[in-house]
């Protein structure tokens, strides 16, 4: 990728984060003719966990032009989710086909530093500054209106860049949230997760090959299995945090412990090595109670992070990228990019990020199961399989009902 610097003190959009949701939202205002910068605090290609698409970002890949590189690309073609539980028994593999027709029922399993560079690129290519190894101290404001960032850029003295817009892109760093105290947690949801990557695990024949696989270790545990390219799965568990983290173990120790307890899944990984270092996260759910304002939207992981269960951490930073890039640019060809005019897109938003949210709670309910609720709600499983694919964004209230005569509902956000 060719090197870029910022040539002058101010632009119309300032996008904090070149990850997935700031390349998004950059391409998307660039094409619309505004001077976007993108200010990555890292070098790509750079690694990230967070490797499993959803169906619905398909949409979203073939307007930023993306689809043929995703296709030329090695990374697994995903069809379907499938459920074991603690004993072994297996869930049919939920598939996007039966509720999506043709290419867009199947998505991939990426690796993380090329896909994010792939997307990082294609800014570049749609006339987005890019500027890496550049560090966002803060956000400026002025009256109370967002109206740039200061930054550091290639071990350079701070320098102002001011911008018409500024965007949180900056995933769990949350600039503008913990610059402004917004950051809370998720009612009901305290997790944490570990993971490692292993070479040489079992994949399924055919079609299920590329599949993601949740394996229950308990009412409150699971493990995800995701196939990447090399022959590499990716494998980690999300539980509480006092059983990943504690003071019987080291991460590390108690990661493999949690293996063997998951008789299903340490099947899966007899022949594997593993190839890495175990990672973690010790709270995994958090979200801001503020997360548009006069000037400022926040976008992906900046703004919320719920859980994993569903892979809907890059679909939600996908859409909230481009749904946010509509109301900037009608906001700034209005003059007006005030909070009322940013965050139109919100409602919308919202309403999608609660329907994962009351599957993520219903998951965890030791009372709740997959299986059950598609024998008791036939009518509902295509709503269920909408879930699992991001169509979320539609009235769902048939399936929300459904959902809670079987598990109660969680909290309500209050954002």
């Amino acid at each position: 990728m060719k090197e870029q610097s910022v040539s002058n003190d101010s632009c119309d959009v300032a996008v904090i984060g070149g990850g997935p949701a700031g390349s998004a939202l950059a391409t998307f205002l660039a094409r619309e003719g505004w001077n976007c910068i993108a200010l990555e605090g890292s070098k790509f290609p750079r690694y990230h966990i967070g490797e499993s698409l959803i169906p619905h970002t398909y949409g979203v890949f073939e307007r930023l032009g993306l689809l043929d590189k995703l296709e030329a690309s090695d990374f697994p073609v995903k069809h379907s989710v499938r459920f074991v539980s603690r004993t072994g028994t297996e869930s049919d593999p939920f598939y996007f086909s039966e509720t999506i027709a043709g290419k867009r029922a199947q998505t991939w399993q990426v690796e993380r530093s090329a896909f994010d560079r792939i997307m990082l690129e294609n800014a570049v290519e749609n006339g987005v500054t890019v500027v890496q190894n550049c560090r966002v101290d803060k956000a400026l404001f002025e009256k109370g209106r967002a109206v740039g960032v200061v930054a550091e850029c290639d071990g350079m003295a701070t320098k102002e860049i001011r911008a018409k817009v500024v965007v949180d892109a900056s995933g769990r760093s949350g600039i503008i949230g913990r610059q402004l105290g917004l950051r809370t947690s998720v009612p009901g949801l305290k997790k944490a997760s570990s993971w490692a990557y292993y070479r040489g695990g079992y994949r399924l024949p055919g079609i299920d090959a590329g599949e993601t696989t949740i394996f229950r270790v308990s009412a409150d545990a699971w493990f995800w299995y995701i196939p990447l390219p090399d022959d590499i799965v990716s494998v980690g568990i999300v539980g509480d945090s006092e059983r990943l983290f504690n003071d019987d173990g080291s991460i590390e120790e108690i990661f493999l412990q949690q293996i063997e307890v998951c008789r299903p899944l340490a099947e899966r990984l007899v022949d594997a090595e593993r190839v890495d270092k175990v990672r973690g996260i010790k709270e995994l759910s958090y979200l801001n109670r503020q997360t548009c304002g006069d000037g400022w939207v926040m976008i992906g992981d900046a703004r919320a992070f719920l859980d994993p269960i569903y892979s809907s951490g890059l679909y939600l930073a996908l859409g909230s990228a481009e749904l946010a890039a509509g109301s900037i640019d009608e906001a700034l060809r209005k003059g007006d990019v005030s909070s009322g005019n940013l965050d139109k897109f919100e409602g919308d938003l919202w309403k999608g990020v609660d329907v994962i949210r009351r599957l993520i709670h219903a998951f965890y309910d030791p009372s709740f199961s997959f299986k059950a609720f598609a024998e008791r709600f036939p009518e509902e499983r295509a709503a269920l399989i909408d879930c699992l694919v991001g169509d979320v964004l539609k009235d769902m209230s048939s399936f929300t009902r459904a959902l809670e005569e079987m598990t109660p509902p969680p909290p309500s956000l209050a954002v």
